[in-house]
């Protein structure tokens, strides 16, 4: 009597793209990503490739990108340096070009992860097909809850966020927690979403592919959302609580004004493109 054969195993496949990012918090990332993969290979996975793309730093800083990297021992990083800054979205399509996983996960430099974060996921997009991205539990750097997932924008709400965002939660918090779903993510309950954040996002390789990976036009922000978008046209979006971790970022108004003006005009594109929201 033949036996079945056995399903085979993906192939996991992770994509960081950096810029002058600073690299105590890439060696973090790396050591929670790393410690995170080390019980999948051959139980979960096939193999896992982590692909660090340096998206044209500063010459300094791809020397001391290189030493740390040289300093410990990282199983499957590899390090793609390209000779300019073609935006966040063009770095992370470089995993297109490498070749991207049956699974890939879109990973920023200042994230760490939980250490049962990828078997977690792995688990929930093997066991529903439907799924082409999901979005984890994050939380920020003296543990305060960080809302990923979003519905889809209006311009008040983002003008608040980039300019007064302080003011915006104060005067207006059911129409910031309405945007950010707290009201759903805050639960403690899996639930679809329309939007997610490209700090971590858990992707089907095959969609990511299919959609062409993110959208290049797009330098800085929005590229996700627009990527979101796409995605859910073929198939489900998900915030899942049980994969977690730490966000070390900070929003576009915490980093200055060159941050803002590539918000507005990222923004603009976005509604352009995808219809605009006024209040």
């Amino acid at each position: 009597m033949m036996q079945p054969e056995s399903t085979p195993l993906p192939r996991l496949t992770v994509t960081i793209v950096v810029f002058n990012s600073p690299l105590p918090l890439l060696v973090r990332t790396l050591r929670s990503l790393v410690a995170a993969c080390a019980p999948l290979r051959g139980r979960s996975v096939s193999e896992v490739s982590i692909q660090l793309v340096d998206n044209g730093s500063a010459t300094r800083y791809k020397r001391e990108l290189e030493q740390s990297l040289a300093g410990e021992k990282w199983p499957g990083v590899t390090l793609d340096s390209l000779d300019e800054n073609r935006g966040f979205g063009a770095g992370q399509n470089r995993a297109l070009v490498a070749g991207v996983g049956d699974i890939h996960l879109v990973l920023n430099p200042d994230v760490e992860l939980a250490a049962d974060a990828l078997q977690r996921g792995l688990d929930i997009m093997s066991e529903d097909s439907s799924l082409v991205l999901l979005s984890p539990a994050a939380r920020g750097d003296g543990g305060e809850p960080e809302f990923l997932c979003k519905r889809y924008p209006s311009v008040a709400v983002l003008a608040l966020r980039a300019f007064l965002p302080g003011l915006g939660r104060r005067l207006f918090p059911s129409l910031m927690s309405r945007y950010d779903m707290s009201d759903v993510c805050g639960n403690g309950q899996p639930v679809e979403v329309p939007l997610a954040s490209g700090c971590f996002m858990l992707l089907r390789g095959s969609a990511f592919a299919e959609v062409g990976g993110f959208d290049e036009s797009f330098f800085l922000y929005f590229e996700d959302f627009d990527l979101s978008l796409r995605l859910g046209q073929l198939g489900s979006l998900r915030y899942e609580p049980s994969v977690r971790i730490v966000h070390h970022g900070g929003y576009a108004a915490s980093k200055g004004w060159r941050h803002l003006k590539l918000f507005v005009r990222s923004g603009w594109q976005f509604f352009n493109r995808h219809g605009w929201r006024w209040i």
